[in-house]
């Protein structure tokens, strides 16, 4: 599959290993990451070469060639929520992961549209994108 990676860039890196281990873990199963650049500890310096419009340009056209986004809530940014809205609005199935300590936004968990799961570990991670991915597959 082609897969969306969503996860917080300019709302904070903090979680950049949690980024770095699921795309990792989607590239290893065979699934091509479009925007596996989410995940690169380098992304602050390559993106600052970039403009504002192509950065949205990049995203939005990764996007429209996505069959699903995965996407890292835990951290809150508004660039993951525009992903996210615009991945529903083009019919896009999306899966917001979380930890089990975060604040997630009600638009997010109130959205019969999204599946949100929340996480503890890695494994418990790994398990819900599996599930996820494999409901899509039998879809």
């Amino acid at each position: 599959m082609r897969i969306f990676l969503s996860a917080s860039i300019r709302g904070g890196r903090q979680m950049l290993s949690t980024y770095m281990e699921m795309c990792s873990y989607l590239q290893d199963r065979g699934h091509e990451v479009l925007s596996w650049h989410v995940a690169d500890p380098e992304l602050e310096k390559t993106e600052s070469l970039l403009t504002e419009q192509e950065i949205y340009t990049r995203d939005m056209d990764f996007l429209g060639k996505s069959d699903c986004v995965i996407a890292e809530v835990s951290t809150p940014s508004i660039g993951v929520g525009y992903e996210v809205c615009s991945a529903l609005n083009i019919g896009l199935p999306v899966l917001c992961l979380h930890t089990l300590q975060a604040n997630v936004s009600a638009m997010i968990l109130g959205n019969s549209r999204i599946i949100s799961k929340e996480y503890q570990n890695y494994a418990a991670m790994r398990k819900a994108i599996d599930t996820f991915l494999e409901k899509l597959n039998e879809g």
